[in-house]
This record gives structure tokens, C-alpha cells and sequence, in this order.
């Protein structure tokens, strides 16, 4: 197998390149690495220890983005994950964006983060940061993607993209930390979210992290 694929199932980088690969149909290998390892050999790939990182034979990249963007590129033959068109690309690598740089913060450093990561570790939970992020940062970010997503049922064209997998991704681990979308407020929000996490794709990772979660918060 040549692709090989360092990192921890519970990054949500990570877990957008595992469902890239997925709804690629593209086989590859999961080698444990966790963030900020620093084994020279990881180093060589990742210079900042940074996950997920990716060997294609004797190719090497790091940073899921341009990751994803690599196997869009090289295997453009199978399903499209980044649009069609200039236009289309250029919406897609922006709501990916919007989510790695500011959902991440919020749904993953801070909410998933303090409500499962750092109990883990030994560490208090700042639950004061968790009700902020939860109450007065991500409300207008999610604001913002109801009304971009409006009726559609994907971010961008008629089809999935990775713009669907980087929101989604984001809002996994805003659950693994305990919290979920109010369908109420973000009713196209929540349903993309459902709809989304139905997919094949994420249903074969999900029960793979929900165990590793259980065994880290010791509710195994």
C-alpha cells in the first residue's frame, strides 16, 4: 500500500483526509502520530509536528488542505471533492478554510479540547472558555453558514465537497466534546450535519474514535 497517513483518528484534519481518501476510493494505511511528535522521521515530513501528514511512495506532504488539494490534482478521475470550475473551487477552498481556521478554534481547541482532551490528560476543564465559545463565538460563525448553505443540501454546486467535510469535521469534535447544533436556530445547519455524518464515509471512522474516546475519558 503506498499511501500512508500520520495522525490521530480524533483531529479533524485528520479526519477530513480520511474522508477525502474515502469518497476517493482510495486505500491507504493510518499510522498512529500524535501532534507535535518529535521523531526525527515525522519531523522530516512535518516540520511544525503538525497532523495529518501524507507518504505517496516516496512523496511526502503535510497540511490537510494541501493534502486534499494533492489528491484532488492527481487522482482527478474520481469523485470531485473541490467543485467545478474557478468559481466553484475558489468557494470550496474558502469554506475549508473558514473551517480550519475559525471553527477549529472554537469547536476543536477549545469545546472538544477542555471537555474531553485535557480531563484525559489530568487537567481542569476552563468550562468558562467552553460556555463562551459556545454562546457568544460560534453562534455567528454558524450564523454565517446557515445562510450560505440556505435550501441546498451541500455548501457549494449540487454535490459533496470538501467544504462539507472540513464544516462537518469541525462539528464532530464539537460533539465528541458533548455539544451539538441547536436545530431549532441552525435548522440547515443541523441537517446538512446529519446528513452528512450518514454518508459511508464518515460512518467507518466514527465508532473507531467514539471507542478511543471512551477509553480516554475511562467510559469504556
Amino acid at each position: 500500500m503506498s499511501l500512508t497517513v500520520y495522525g490521530a483518528p480524533l483531529s479533524p484534519f485528520v479526519r477530513k483526509l480520511r474522508l477525502c481518501l474515502a469518497e476517493k476510493g482510495l486505500d491507504y494505511q493510518l499510522e498512529m502520530v500524535m501532534p507535535g511528535d518529535r521523531s526525527a522521521g515525522f519531523r522530516a515530513i512535518s516540520p511544525q509536528g503538525r497532523i495529518p501528514a501524507l507518504r505517496d511512495g516516496d512523496f511526502t506532504l503535510a497540511d490537510s488542505s494541501v493534502i486534499c488539494q494533492y489528491l484532488e490534482d492527481k487522482h482527478s478521475e474520481r469523485m470531485p471533492l473541490y467543485g467545478q470550475g474557478a468559481e466553484q473551487r475558489a468557494q470550496v477552498r474558502w469554506l475549508e478554510k473558514y473551517a480550519d481556521y475559525e471553527l477549529a478554534p472554537l469547536a476543536t481547541f477549545t469545546v472538544f479540547r477542555n471537555r474531553a482532551l485535557k480531563p484525559s490528560m489530568g487537567q481542569p476543564c476552563d468550562e468558562t472558555a467552553v460556555q463562551a465559545a459556545l454562546h457568544d463565538k460560534l453562534p455567528p460563525h454558524f450564523d454565517y453558514l446557515e445562510k450560505t448553505l440556505g435550501n441546498a443540501e451541500y455548501f457549494v454546486g449540487d454535490a459533496l465537497s470538501i467544504a462539507d467535510l472540513a464544516v462537518v469535521c469541525q462539528l464532530i469534535n464539537m460533539q465528541h466534546g458533548d455539544e451539538q447544533l441547536d436545530a431549532q436556530r441552525w435548522p440547515a445547519l443541523a441537517a446538512h450535519y446529519a446528513r452528512i455524518t450518514a454518508r459511508a464515509s464518515v460512518q467507518a471512522v466514527i465508532p473507531g474514535e467514539q471507542k478511543m474516546l471512551a477509553k480516554m475519558t475511562g467510559k469504556a
